[in-house]
């Protein structure tokens, strides 16, 4: 480029020119940008987010204590104690869930022979403490009453894909 060139480039501003006409095009154009707390984007179906324990309809728990979302999980963050019960069913006694330590890879979701433990559309619950993030039997049902509406649409959705 010679020199007469990039001084009459710079005496025009044609970079300052084309960036205007590049912000203008976009000034018409509908918004980007969400404002979050009050707006939220869509959520695909498969997403992972807080863990939740699932209820039959008749508002038994599904968990069955095989342990098998205990055994796969790769960081160890399920920690499950179960009994026989009177009419020889077992059911978990203790359902521990380290959220510290989980990596939300899914693996406990889909090693789950009943679909009793899922990772639900939650993905809000920062805490203040570590020892907040220690989920219970209790609070994983809690979780899974919560957002049952949310957690079938989204396995109905998912179920052609499993």
């Amino acid at each position: 480029m010679s020199i007469i060139q990039r001084g009459l480039r710079s005496l025009f501003l044609g970079e300052l020119l084309s960036g205007m006409s590049l912000t203008f095009r976009y000034m018409f154009k509908p918004k980007a940008t969400l404002n979050y707390p009050y707006e939220k984007g869509p959520i695909s179906p498969r997403f992972r987010g807080e863990h939740a324990l699932r209820r039959y309809a008749n508002g038994e728990e599904r968990c069955i204590a095989c342990k098998l979302c205990e055994a796969i999980c790769p960081a160890q963050a399920i920690t499950i104690e179960a009994e026989p019960r009177d009419d020889g069913s077992r059911r978990t006694t203790r359902y521990d869930i380290d959220m510290t330590k989980c990596i939300y890879c899914g693996f406990c979701e889909e090693a789950c022979p009943v679909d009793a433990i899922v990772e639900g559309p939650n993905f809000e619950f920062a805490t203040e403490t570590r020892e907040e993030l220690f989920y219970d039997k209790a609070r994983l049902l809690a979780n899974g009453d919560r957002w049952e509406v949310e957690i079938a649409a989204n396995l109905e959705k998912d179920a052609p894909y499993r």
